[in-house]
């Protein structure tokens, strides 16, 4: 089923404009979104009303459209317009294949100890925070963060870049939990303990924590995201 999106949660947005409002950084607020589960797959983009919340040109969010479009976040349809992809089991199974490379990777090469573990840190109190208030869309925004501050260690704008758009799509799945809190919150545990494996500076415990816990969650979602498909709640639009 088509939703189109409220575009209100923008209209906050407009500030992180500014004099410089360009493409690009339509790209990244739209990017954030989704990561942070506003957006949700199969959603409808409407052009009037997303331009008119963050107060910009047709072509400029024409062109977000075309970047997120690349990023394999939006799909563009002939006669019908710009919606949220919905993503396939495969695409399940790539993502957490990249995840692998890309973050058991950082933790493996980091350098000499000590390292800076305060987004880490943060990202773990921003998830405690979303339990304790039952927000289990908070929460998964909170594994997210944690996530992309492990790789950010690795002190690449490349990495922290192509991270940004993985994670963008995994909050794509995570919208096919039927119980979003029971999946997340026992991954928060998890992070915590991946957390101290690196405030001890044991990279290799690390390392072996995370790719457990990589290996689980794409077992879980890769079953879930199976039954949705199966059941006609994935849809036909990739």
């Amino acid at each position: 089923m088509t939703a189109e999106v409220d575009p209100s949660v923008l209209v906050s947005d407009r500030a992180l404009l500014g004099r410089s409002s360009t493409a690009d950084r339509v790209t990244d607020i739209l990017r954030a979104r989704i990561a942070e589960g506003y957006l949700p797959p199969g959603s409808k983009l409407s052009e009037d009303a997303i331009g008119s919340a963050l107060g910009i040109s047709r072509n400029t969010l024409r062109e977000a459209f075309r970047l997120l479009t690349h990023e394999r976040l939006l799909v563009h349809e002939l006669n019908r317009g710009v919606f949220v992809r919905m993503l396939t089991v495969q695409d399940v199974t790539d993502i957490y294949q990249v995840r692998r490379l890309i973050e058991c990777a950082a933790v493996r090469s980091l350098g000499a100890p000590p390292y800076d573990l305060s987004q880490a840190e943060g990202a773990v109190a921003e998830g405690e925070k979303a339990a304790e208030g039952g927000s289990s869309l908070a929460l998964g925004t909170a594994n997210i963060h944690f996530h992309h501050a492990v790789v950010a260690l690795a002190h690449s704008e490349r990495l922290n870049e192509l991270m940004r758009g993985v994670l963008a799509e995994l909050r794509l799945v995570f919208h096919a939990m039927d119980n979003p809190r029971s999946f997340h919150e026992p991954y928060l545990a998890r992070n915590r303990e991946i957390l101290s494996a690196l405030r001890a500076a044991d990279r290799a415990k690390a390392e072996l924590l995370l790719a457990a816990y990589l290996d689980d969650a794409e077992k879980q979602l890769v079953q879930r995201y199976s039954e949705s498909i199966a059941a006609g709640e994935g849809g036909s639009r990739r």
